[in-house]
Order: C-alpha cells, then structure tokens, then sequence
C-alpha cells in the first residue's frame, strides 16, 4: 500500500480528485484516520529514500513507529536541503538502520533530530510554537479524548488557566480526584470563554454551543435518549438538551415555507445566519467528494452563481470548504441528488468516486 501511495503522491492523483494531499485524500476515499493516513505516506517516501531501513521493517527489526519518525526528515523541504547540501542519502539511511535495529528507541529519535539540526545549523531560533500539538478522538457515545504538546510558555498559560478555576471551587470534603478537577476546569474555561462572547466569529455566527432537537422531544418530559444532535455530531438525550436549554436561546428552524427565511430570492446574494444555519443542517460539511471539512471551514455556494441567475435559498445552496470552494469556481462540479446524496464531477466531466457507505440508511 505504502509503495502504491507514493506512486499516486509521485503522480498527483490527489489534485486530480481536487483534494490537497494523498493524506487528505486516502482519508476521504480509503476512510484513514489522519494518523493511519500520514503514516502510510511518509512510509512511502520512507521505501523510496530509505531502501534499508525499510528492508528491516520489512523483516520485523525496525518498528512502525520509528519508520514514522525517520520519515519526519524526508518532507520535500528536507529533501531539497539535503541535496543543497550534498548529504549522501545512502549513508544516512545506514546509520540510522543500524541505530534503528541496535539502539533504544530514544537514541534513535535523537539521531534524527540531529540530523534535521544540521540540516540548517545556522538558522534562526527554532520557533517553540512549531512543536504545539493537540489531537482529539470523538467515540461512538460521543465523548471526547485526547493528547497535546505545549511549548514551555504555553504549558504555563494552560496551567495558570486551569489552576485558577481549581482552586476557586474547592469545597469541604469534596472526594474528586485531581485528574478529576482539572477536567472540570477544562470545561468552565471553555463555559467562560463561550458566555463573555469574545471569541473570534465564524462565518458570520459567533462562538456558541448548537444543539438540534424535535420540539416534542424539547417540550415533553420523557428522558429521550439519542434524541438530539449537537454540532459537532454528538447524541445525547431529550434530558440532557433540555438542561441546556435552561440558560440557552431556542430557535425554530423548519425546513419548508412555514419556518425561518430559507429563500432570500435575487435581491439578496450572500446568506444570511438564517439560511446558513439551514445549509449546515443539512449538509453537515464540506459536500465535495473525499473532503471532511466540518461547516465551520466552509461557505455558502451557489450551485447556479447567483451573476447567472441563481437564488440565494436552500435549494441553490451547498456548503463547500474554501479550497473546494476555488475548484468548483474553476471547473469542477457539485450536484445534490434526489436521494440527499452529493455527487462530484471532474473539469473533463468523469465522476470523482467515493466508497458506498459502510451501512446503507434505514428505507
């Protein structure tokens, strides 16, 4: 797979389909992780510059996880320093198979940071925000888990914010432990930062937590479970959505005459948070084939320009991150089907393929 990946990366199979990268593209066609993705990549590149570390992985010798860090020195902007500078590839990659096969795994990563330092030994000052990292998983149930990197400053400032609400709500006798606490703290953070209003506005919406429900579910007194969708996908029941709704604004939104102001006809060209509200509802993401952009990267477009004629109302819209956004401005093609389904068309008209969905829905 590694060996075919580079081949298409070699080849620009993914800027034919519209997409960035082959991680972007193996993760809306092959359904990888981003991780799984960038590991499958850089392996490539890993066989193709690297022969014999990647005959020892090959044998068992060499870990998948140090193939992914001896792939951090072969982006192509350290490839081209590497040739501006004369490295004999070859030498490197027998120095660190044999690292690799004989060392700890620590001193293997330091032989690869060594080598990227000297790459450019006089240059500036690293920058320390480079090395940020944080990575969420979302699981079935909806919860949330994660990992992050924080520079030295950084990690102070989170500290500093976590520890203030901490030890503001210490409460005699209290029995939670202090991973506990500092969870807690995580989310009246972000409950303080979401009140005052202050965070930065996306496409036109401020900062807020969104949660859809049926209005007899919202008004009825059964605990409903899975009876309501957040914003970022999650499920949670009638219950819960009616304890937010407690210090929340509620809004109708009916998809049809009746309800918000979905048509906004000619006179106007740009949608309005009504009608973008409508939009994400129904598409829930970038719609062009392969591409997992979630609603708050992606813009309103008309399916039939509006200097051609076309309305500004639901109909004619589709949510398109701003990279597709540029393509389909440039030839290619969304089209909604009768059945909901989007559909995604190349400038020389063949159809950009995506995998059926793993369960067909419910008839």
């Amino acid at each position: 797979l590694a060996r075919r990946v580079r081949d298409a990366e070699l080849s620009q199979a993914a800027e034919r389909d519209g997409l960035k990268s082959m991680r972007s593209w193996l993760g809306g066609h092959c359904r990888l992780s981003a991780a799984a993705a960038a590991r499958v990549v850089g392996n490539g590149r890993v066989l193709a510059h690297l022969p014999a570390l990647a005959e020892a992985h090959d044998a068992g010798l060499v870990s998948a996880e140090q193939v992914a860090v001896a792939a951090t020195a072969l982006t192509p902007e350290r490839l081209a320093a590497a040739v501006e500078q004369g490295v004999e590839l070859g030498e490197v990659d027998a120095v660190l198979t044999g690292l690799a096969v004989e060392q700890p795994h620590t001193d293997f990563v330091h032989a690869v940071r060594h080598y990227l330092s000297r790459l450019d030994p006089d240059g500036p000052e690293p920058d320390p925000t480079e090395g940020r990292r944080l990575s969420l998983a979302k699981h079935a149930d909806g919860t949330l888990s994660g990992r992050f990197e924080l520079d030295a400053v950084g990690g102070e400032k989170l500290q500093a914010a976590l520890e203030s609400f901490v030890q503001a709500d210490r409460p005699a006798g209290h029995e939670r432990s202090r991973a506990q606490r500092l969870g807690d703290a995580l989310v009246q953070l972000c409950d303080t930062s979401l009140a005052a209003g202050r965070l930065p506005t996306l496409r036109t919406v401020k900062a807020h937590l969104a949660v859809v429900i049926d209005l007899d579910d919202l008004a009825g007194t059964a605990t409903g479970p899975e009876a309501a969708r957040m914003g970022f996908g999650a499920v949670i029941s009638a219950a819960r959505a009616r304890w937010l709704a407690c210090d929340s604004t509620v809004s109708r939104v009916v998809f049809g005459p009746d309800g918000a102001p979905l048509d906004l006809g000619r006179e106007q060209r740009l949608a309005d948070r009504h009608l973008r509200r409508a939009v994400e509802l129904r598409d829930g993401g970038c719609v062009f084939a392969g591409c997992h952009a979630p609603t708050w990267w992606a813009e309103v477009h008309h399916l039939v320009h509006w200097l051609d004629g076309g309305e500004t109302n639901l109909q004619n819209s589709a949510l398109l991150c701003e990279r597709h956004h540029t393509q389909v401005h440039h030839g290619f093609r969304v089209e909604r089907q009768p059945d909901g389904r989007w559909r995604t068309w190349r400038p020389d008209g063949t159809e950009i393929g995506v995998p059926s969905p793993l369960l067909q829905p419910a008839a």
